[in-house]
This record gives structure tokens, sequence and C-alpha cells, in this order.
């Protein structure tokens, strides 16, 4: 990473790293409230109103809407399915049933799909320590998954930790996806429409979990947290998250989600929510070096020099 390009992107760089401060606070917050005053439902539902309330109106009045194609309709369609349920429903789902480390640690995966979604999209050539790598990373995440049996019942901490698997390799997916969507039309606009097609595929289903949301009375404590989960939690680091992915490489996108973590873990053991085992050291351990691995692989892809371009006639020049 140069120096130069470091200067002028350090806008979108502080982005990222404020979007996965504040989105790595949440599990915590996930756990507290669904274990003790809310339907992981109910607080969905709330995200994604409290999200559209806020993007929609950039996405209806802006010039650039009106410039969408079909590629990028198709686009923002699939991505607000994989934001919507993929990873907002999901991710409080496996919440309401595991510890904020196991989740986590589960989310240091999530630099590895991006990396492997943005090598099938922009094919590289093969590089085996990268598949290696990916290989270690997914042995990490299913220690986790495995370590106290694989009982897919309600409630069961595999559940929930494959649940959170599923978010993270949805919004892992996402940011790669979307960033030409975000590079053609900018990022407001983009999460305009993408939430009110998220709101137009939740409110049919999960209006009853609202009317229930609204009416609770939650103490002091749980109302705050809610308001971190829909304020700093979804609304603000998702604008972070999609304009940094705007301007920056996928490859950075990827890698300051490894805050993440580490913010969660943290707030998990101050608030005495969950503790570190043998099997989440193993896991780590095993992802973090599955990610190491892969990154090594890119930048020996980047390294590589590039065949010269083909003349006019489609031989390579002597």
């Amino acid at each position: 990473m140069s120096g130069p390009f470091f200067v002028s992107k350090s806008p979108y760089h502080a982005d990222l790293v404020f979007a996965n401060l504040l989105f790595g606070a949440n599990f915590s917050f996930y756990v507290s409230l669904t274990r003790n005053y809310m339907d992981f439902r109910e607080i969905f539902m709330l995200q994604v109103l409290s999200a559209a309330l806020f993007f929609i109106p950039f996405a209806l009045f802006s010039r650039t809407s009106y410039r969408i194609g079909l590629r990028d309709a198709g686009n923002i369609l699939l991505v607000a399915v994989l934001v919507v349920y993929g990873w907002m429903y999901m991710l409080l789902w496996g919440a309401s049933s595991t510890s904020p480390i196991d989740a986590s640690t589960i989310s240091t995966l999530g630099p590895a799909f991006t990396l492997i979604m943005d090598h099938l999209m922009h094919p590289h050539r093969y590089v085996r320590i990268r598949v290696v790598g990916v290989v270690l990373a997914f042995l990490g995440g299913a220690v986790l998954i495995f370590d106290k049996g694989f009982a897919l019942t309600h409630g069961s901490r595999a559940l929930g930790n494959l649940l959170v698997l599923v978010a993270v390799v949805a919004i892992a997916i996402n940011t790669v996806l979307i960033k030409p969507s975000l590079e053609r039309l900018g990022t407001l606009v983009v999460m305009g429409w993408y939430y009110m097609i998220g709101l137009a595929l939740t409110a049919p289903f999960f209006w009853r979990s609202l009317d229930r949301a609204l009416s609770l009375r939650l103490p002091f404590q749980a109302q705050a947290e809610l308001a971190y989960i829909l304020v700093l939690g979804t609304v603000l680091p998702m604008y972070l998250l999609y304009r940094g992915t705007e301007k920056l490489t996928s490859v950075h996108t990827a890698l300051y989600r490894y805050i993440q973590p580490l913010i969660a873990g943290i707030l998990a053991l101050v608030r005495r929510q969950a503790r570190f085992d043998p099997a989440n050291i193993l896991s780590l351990v095993l992802i973090f070096a599955g990610i190491v691995l892969v990154v090594v692989g890119y930048n020996q892809k980047q390294r590589q020099p590039q065949p010269p371009p083909l003349r006019h006639d489609g031989r390579l020049p002597h």
C-alpha cells in the first residue's frame, strides 16, 4: 500500500475502521437484548425500518436513481436479499443462540469469503497457498460449529454458530457484488434502493413483530442498547462500510473486518457474557493462519509480472 495512495484515500480507510468498530459492539447488545427482553424478529424489523427511513429519501430524490439500468437493478435486488435476510436476519437469529465470543470468532472468516468472491469475479491465476489458507480458515470455523456436537435443534449453540456463519458469508459476498453499482450510482442511492426493496420484502411478514416491539416497556439499559443497534450499529456503520467499499478495494474491506471480533470479544469479556475456551483459541489460530496465507497468496499474485499486450494481429510482440 503506497504512501500517497493511503493519504489520498485516508478518509475511506477511516470509514472502514469506524464501521467495523461500531459493528463489533453489536454482538454483545444482540445477546443481551435477545436473551432478556426481545425476540430477535422484533429487533430485525426495527433495524430494517430505521435504515429504510434514513436511506430511502436519498433514492427517491436523487437524479442518479433515474439512470439505473437493468444490470444495476438486478444487482441491487440480489444485494437487498443478501443484506436483509442473509445478514441481518441470520445474524440476529444466530446471536440469540450462541455467545458473542463464538459469533465474533466465526466473523473472522469474513475476509476469506470476501477474497474468494473477489477471486471468482475477477479470476486470477491459480495460487496454491491461497487454497491452503482457505482450507485452514474453514477448519477453524468447523471447530466451533462441531465443538459441542452438531445437533441443529432450536436454540442450540451449533445452530447459532451455523447461522452466524451464513450471515458472515452473505455480507462478504455482498460487499464484492455491490461495488460496481456503488461506483456507478453512489453509496446513498444504492442503499436507499435496497432498503426500499428490503422493507417491501420484510414488512408483510414481520409487521406484527414491529407492533409488539413498539409496545414494549424496556428498562433504560435495554433502551440504550436498542438505540445503539438501530443508529450506531446499523444506519451509520452501513453507510461508512459502503462508502469505504465504493472507494477502496475488496481486500481493504475484507481485512478491516478483523476489528469486529476484537471489539466483540472485549465487550463480551468485560460484560461477563462469555469466556474464551480451548475451542475458541484453536479456532482463532486456524482462521488467522488461513487468512494470512490467503493474503500472502493475493500479494504474490499482485507482484507477478503481467503478460505483454497482444498486437493488433493477435500475436505477442517480439
